[in-house]
């Protein structure tokens, strides 16, 4: 599986402000990344990426130390990735000089002014279009204070922004979720010898004099597992293996929903690699029944939301997935857009206000879709097609690319299986 896109992310930027040389192996080689990538060279940091395979890299950053960035000379632009905009604000925030991010057109329509917030009663100065909401999203940082902030939604990418930030505060900074999100940044932190600590719903972190360079492997992608876990699980004839999988519990959500739809699963191997949990997973068909899901799982499996509707169209019975409605500022208007797809492959599917119904067990039929540029929904298409009867077209293929770039060469070494 190619690295966790959520740690590639958070490795390259943390080891930026790392003092030392960080080397990460198993780097998410993906147009993503790369724009994290770009930002911290944009920054002054000197990076070497050498690919190994298709999505797979070995990356070395210099870091220059938490006062060691350096003014970008132009606009930086963070090209698709949310990940990279919104946590790059936090580190920007700390910074004493003026600062600008943007992002290509699908960026540019999705939410901002979630890290925009806390930013400010840190004391940091932005400015973004539409009520100081949507990107290009302009920072003058420095001279930050640490705050106890409660998240209104749970957000991993704000808390992240905001324990960023804190790294440059003075004092420290108490972030409280109402939910728990992913803690890879967290991990990471401590790791580095952060003192980051867990108290009930919140997260406290005193600002460190220095953070010690990164030397690890990156897990395989749970995310990214989750369409072949689903094709597995959905064909009449199928057995795959999944080696180096991140199995953080704050990312098992899809595991656990496929294991009570009545996935056979085994997870085994598990051990400790980069201070992530990883473990082999094995997965064949199975005989899949529809489900309820809602609140704290659906935040934990919210990225493979489009790829466990293709498992609910093959499940005997109606799924009813509802707390979703975060979907609807991903890449695209998931919601909207899985439920106009799916309906032409033959899915009898509602949308809801907050997710969709699925009244499954009926055979697909292949058809023409598009993915809309959303690389999730890009891939959960293509498994839908891989299972219906005839040809399915997909428009926008090379969206894959952002998360996957090996999508297509792995399903089709698949198909020919």
């Amino acid at each position: 599986m190619p690295g966790d896109k959520s740690i590639s992310h958070r490795t390259a930027l943390l080891g930026a402000l790392a003092e030392g040389r960080t080397h990460i192996r198993r780097f998410l080689a993906s147009d993503d990344c790369f724009a994290t990538i770009d930002a911290i060279r944009a920054l002054g940091v000197e990076c070497r990426v050498t690919e190994e395979s298709p999505g797979l890299a070995t990356v070395e950053i210099d870091g220059v130390g938490l006062h060691g960035l350096t003014e970008p000379a132009d606009v930086i632009d963070v090209r698709n990735s949310g990940t990279t905009g919104r946590l790059l604000s936090g580190i920007l925030a700390g910074q004493p000089f003026h600062s600008v991010i943007t992002g290509d057109a699908s960026l540019r329509t999705r939410p901002f002014g979630r890290v925009v917030e806390p930013l400010r009663e840190m004391g940091a100065k932005l400015t973004a279009r539409e009520d100081d909401t949507l990107l290009p999203l302009t920072i003058d940082g420095g001279a930050l204070h640490g705050i106890r902030y409660r998240l209104p939604v749970a957000s991993a990418q704000v808390k992240s922004a905001v324990l960023l930030a804190g790294l440059f505060a003075e004092g420290e900074t108490i972030v409280e979720e109402p939910l728990a999100t992913r803690d890879h940044t967290e991990r990471l932190l401590r790791t580095m010898g952060a003192d980051l600590k867990r108290e009930g719903p919140g997260v406290k972190l005193q600002p460190p004099d220095r953070l010690a360079p990164l030397d690890l492997e990156v897990p395989g992608d749970l995310s990214t597992a989750a369409f072949w876990l689903v094709a597995a699980a959905a064909h009449p004839d199928a057995e795959i293996d999944l080696p180096k999988v991140g199995v953080n519990p704050t990312r098992t959500g899809l595991l656990d929903i496929l294991s009570e739809m009545g996935a056979q699963i085994d997870i085994g191997e598990e051990r400790i690699v980069g201070g992530e949990p990883v473990a082999d997973i094995h997965i064949k068909s199975s005989q899949l029944r529809g489900i309820e899901v809602g609140g704290e799982l659906v935040l934990r499996a919210m990225d493979e939301m489009p790829a466990l509707a293709v498992a609910a169209a093959f499940a005997e019975g109606r799924t009813v997935v509802r707390d979703a409605e975060e979907l609807r500022v991903k890449e695209s208007d998931r919601i909207s857009a899985l439920v106009s797809q799916m309906k032409k492959l033959g899915v009898a599917i509602e949308e809801q206000a907050d997710g969709f119904i699925i009244e499954g067990g009926q055979a697909l039929r292949g058809a023409p879709v598009t993915g809309a540029g959303d690389h999730r929904l890009t891939m959960s298409l293509a498994v839908a097609g891989l299972l219906a009867d005839g040809e399915t077209e997909i428009e926008d293929e090379d969206s894959v690319a952002i998360s996957y770039p090996g999508f297509w060469e792995e399903l089709g070494k698949l198909a020919a299986g």
